[in-house]
């Protein structure tokens, strides 16, 4: 019996995407695509939601990549254009969840603490949640299970009446080796034929 429904935010919920920066400060789009996979790659990025300060992580590749250091300095710089908007047909499931008064509804994300104001700020529905944990608060991120049983801990949710959903597939099975089903999230009609078969939308 599922009584509570977890959310990710990024990339479910809410559009997050370097390249609408970076697409700004790069004439040509391979030149882009190099930096982000090969200087500010996304290992390096979760570790600032793992924990690590902005300014630490920065001047980490700074030292490493002085010749990059413009572009570099950009990605937290100007972090805010990185921020697209939400994605209205997943809001919309997710207001319906809510409006239901069926589940408790909480949002575990991978996200700096120093960024999430930003998303707090911009996105009204982020107040919808009955608890939101986010990594760099708690100096752990997906997929460590430890991060997981923190939000079962502190909202007293067990982990087999609740359903968590993500986007990224590494998430999705860590969640399933802590005991919570899940959804592998591609798309909000996809999202709402499978909560359609659970009986749950």
């Amino acid at each position: 019996m599922i009584n509570t429904i977890i959310f990710d935010l990024g990339a479910v919920l809410i559009d997050w995407n370097p390249h609408y920066m970076y697409r700004t400060l790069f004439d040509k789009e391979e030149d882009m695509l190099h930096f982000l996979a090969n200087i500010t790659t996304s290992d390096w990025n979760e570790e600032q939601d793992a924990g690590r300060s902005l300014q630490e992580g920065t001047e980490l590749l700074v030292k490493r990549f002085p010749e990059h250091e413009a572009n570099i300095r950009a990605f937290y710089g100007r972090w805010n254009e990185m921020l697209g908007d939400a994605f209205d047909d997943t809001v919309a499931i997710l207001k319906k969840l809510k409006e239901s008064g069926k589940y408790k509804i909480y949002a575990l994300t991978n996200w700096s603490a120093e960024t999430f104001p930003v998303a707090l700020e911009r996105f009204e529905f982020l107040r919808w949640f009955d608890g939101i944990v986010v990594s760099g608060t708690e100096k752990m991120r997906k997929p460590a299970p430890e991060f997981y049983h923190l939000l079962l801990t502190r909202y007293h949710v067990k982990a087999d009446e609740a359903l968590f959903i993500d986007d990224n597939l590494r998430n999705v099975l860590a969640a399933e080796q802590v005991g919570i089903k899940s959804i592998h999230y591609q798309s909000a009609e996809q999202l709402a034929q499978e909560l359609s078969s659970l009986n749950i939308f």
